[in-house]
């Protein structure tokens, strides 16, 4: 898969291709970790790979709830590292499942101007604002996914020196022939 989103006939396939696309680097960067180098902290606070992709799913299967019009519970701040029960296998699983229901669920909207309600009582949400657009959505899920691909790029070249391209060429078995595949050290 090439390491840009390729051109699109409309609306509806650009988002879900460009959000794809955010997902698809997400992942790369847990390519080849360990459940403990997944747990890993860069910084002062408790962001980790394994933490940010199990905040992707939980975010996801949030804003899916939305779209149906259900109210599932709203992301919680343990949700930014695994538990020691939890492995990134796990996370990388829930994720995959919460991007296929996504995926489902905006292909069935016949009209991505359909309206999503605002949670009641988000401390976090606009004041006035009480709908978004399943089109607000996309975008917003693009947003997150990149922010947390940003950040899981940041966290995994501090472990061990890990950037993403070398990453998803390793991930994509060197579909990619200007970049040399990431091979774990040692």
């Amino acid at each position: 898969m090439p390491r840009v989103v390729p051109p699109v006939p409309d609306e509806r396939t650009a988002l879900t291709a460009y959000l794809a696309h955010q997902r698809r680097a997400l992942r790369a960067t847990a390519h080849g970790l360990t459940d403990e180098q997944a747990r890993t902290a860069a910084s002062a606070g408790e962001l980790s790979i394994g933490g940010l992709i199990k905040h992707a799913a939980r975010c996801e299967g949030f804003w899916t709830d939305l779209v149906l019009r259900r109210q599932g519970p709203q992301p919680q701040d343990d949700e930014f590292r695994l538990a020691p029960d939890e492995t990134l296998a796990g996370a990388l699983d829930a994720y995959a499942a919460a991007a296929a229901r996504t995926d489902a669920v905006v292909a069935a909207v016949p009209d991505l101007g359909q309206a999503v309600p605002v949670p009641p009582g988000a401390p976090w949400v606009p004041a006035g604002v009480e709908e978004w657009s399943v089109r607000w959505v996309l975008l917003h899920l693009i947003e997150e996914t990149a922010r947390h691909g940003g950040h899981a790029d940041l966290i995994r070249e501090g472990i061990d020196g890990a950037t993403f391209d070398p990453l998803l060429a390793a991930v994509e078995q060197g579909a990619d022939p200007w970049v040399e595949p990431w091979r774990p050290a040692g």
